[in-house]
């Protein structure tokens, strides 16, 4: 039998989110055929889930994101961007973003792709807290109303993603 992981979700063509797979998940991952896993977690990655993405051939990303928490922990955009751009690109996908509930940095990645897809935002926030839910953050959804995605565009534009197949 096939487990997702918490908060399994297709975002868009060739991208998916889930919270932190444990080992029960690894037979339903198998069966998406990833070819990445996008971490954004900054400690150390568990042996188990190394040793499945090795075995699977599925190249493993790490992002160490901070989540935005009062008062001084921000997510810093830069990283945003940088995933986002390893989430976009042809020959990651279908590639899986994940943090430890994905919930709120999770859900930050999948707001701004979100906004580089024209949502709107109450259909982004509507999302974020969907998934967030019963502790959603307005510090994240601040975030993806000021995330700048000019960089993810221009990227997408010099290495020809465009259209980018959402």
């Amino acid at each position: 039998m096939y487990v997702p992981p918490e908060n399994f979700a297709r975002v868009c063509e060739g991208i998916y989110r889930s919270s932190f797979p444990r080992i029960e998940n690894f037979e339903f991952l198998k069966s998406l055929g990833l070819r990445s896993i996008l971490c954004l977690i900054p400690e150390e990655y568990p042996i188990e889930n190394s040793k499945f993405n090795e075995s699977n051939g599925i190249r493993f990303y790490q992002i160490g994101l901070s989540g935005n928490k009062e008062p001084f922990v921000k997510i810093k955009p830069e990283l945003v961007t940088e995933a986002i751009k390893i989430l976009i690109s042809p020959e990651n996908q279908p590639v899986l973003l994940h943090c430890n509930r994905g919930k709120h940095r999770t859900g930050c990645i999948v707001g701004c792709i979100r906004k580089l897809q024209k949502w709107s935002h109450s259909m982004i926030f509507d999302e974020y807290r969907k998934f967030a839910y019963p502790k959603e953050r307005p510090l994240d959804q601040q975030f993806i109303e000021m995330y700048n995605g000019h960089e993810v565009e221009d990227f997408a534009v010099q290495n020809r993603l465009l259209p980018i197949q959402w």
